[in-house]
């Protein structure tokens, strides 16, 4: 493709759409059309900062039928995915490059997930720690037996699930080439009640998850001075330790590599390998962009977020059932945590 070949628009303008425009300024097959928000002062400012040079809008859908971008970028709360993804679809948009998380229910996620295969609309999420180049080193270390096979793995995460939690579980799931979960255990602290992108929360979580590969992981989500961890633990606060039968290797979310153990060899120590929000972000859009080229499936395609997102619902039906629950997950369209805090079933938060 030549230069400057796809339009591209901003539905949200806010924080995360500021992340976004590096990738977006750093791929010159981009060319940033037009913005849309309901507070102009936000899409201008964006627009202004990147030197976008693009026609501002209030509705999206006016943006969409006279734009008529190539890509859009879509930065809005949770509740709204859907109903802009739908829209994007329907106005023959060929990628939508959402934030995390898909949606605040399961059956959301799965009409994503439809619209997309049947649009043929290329649907990814910004699930951009996949680019770290600490997290590809950990995939190749892995992949060349480096610590042996992979039996077990201990996730952290900070609250909440839906938000937080869906980096831990991908990063762990990129890490066993793409294995889905067999069952998932989970309990739920309701103490406080958090709303993040006005999506009610739990402030920690717990549990366990069985892979289908057999590898078996246990799972922390919360403030990690309430259960006083020792220093190695509050390194890893968020990431993942994967242990195998040759060693272990503790990963943060961004790809730091906390520590590496070869039980064979006690002189190696994976390096550490920083990587920033923007080189992850220039990485994800250059391959979304790449991928829409290809036709292939991209690293964080809506499949891939549909698998760790299924993790999490299937958290909170475990805790709706009190009992373990199989996956894939079925007889679910709604949010269980929501359903059951709306319902009274928690008790009295902070009591």
């Amino acid at each position: 493709m030549s230069e400057a070949s796809y339009r591209v628009a901003f539905i949200g303008c806010g924080r995360r759409a500021h992340e976004h425009a590096v990738g977006v300024q750093a791929d010159n097959r981009c060319k940033v059309v037009a913005l849309s928000d309901l507070s102009s002062e936000a899409a201008g400012r964006l627009n202004e900062e990147y030197g976008f040079g693009g026609s501002i809008y209030a509705d999206h859908r006016e943006m969409l039928a006279k734009e008529q971008p190539d890509v859009v970028i879509v930065c809005l709360w949770t509740p709204l995915h859907l109903p802009v993804f739908r829209d994007c679809a329907e106005a023959g948009v060929k990628a939508v490059l959402c934030e995390k998380p898909m949606s605040a229910t399961w059956g959301e996620c799965l009409e994503m997930g439809r619209i997309a295969e049947e649009t043929g609309c290329q649907l990814t999420f910004s699930l951009q720690r996949r680019f770290a180049a600490g997290n590809q080193t950990v995939r190749r270390l892995i992949k060349e037996g480096k610590i042996g096979e992979v039996v077990r793995m201990d996730l952290y995460s900070p609250p909440n699930l839906l938000d937080c939690g869906i980096h831990t579980f991908d990063q762990a799931i990129s890490y066993m080439d793409e294995a889905s979960a067999k069952w998932v255990l989970g309990a739920v602290d309701t103490t406080e009640i958090y709303k993040w992108f006005n999506v009610p929360s739990e402030c920690g979580a717990s549990g366990q998850i069985q892979f289908a590969n057999g590898v078996f992981a246990n799972f922390y989500s919360g403030a990690v001075d309430t259960w006083e961890p020792t220093e190695d633990m509050k390194k890893t606060w968020a990431g993942v330790r994967v242990f195998g039968t040759e060693g272990f290797i503790e990963v943060m979310w961004d790809g730091q590599i906390v520590r590496g153990v070869n039980y064979a060899d006690p002189s190696w120590q994976p390096a550490m390998e920083l990587s920033s929000m923007s080189d992850q972000m220039k990485g994800y859009v250059r391959h979304a962009i790449d991928c829409l080229e290809t036709g292939e499936q991209p690293e964080v395609s809506h499949l891939k977020a549909l698998r760790a997102s299924e993790i999490i619902f299937a958290f909170y039906q475990s805790v709706r059932l009190h009992a373990r629950v199989e996956l894939p997950l079925v007889g679910v369209s709604d949010s269980p945590f929501i359903a059951m805090l709306e319902n009274g079933e928690f008790g009295q938060q902070g009591a």
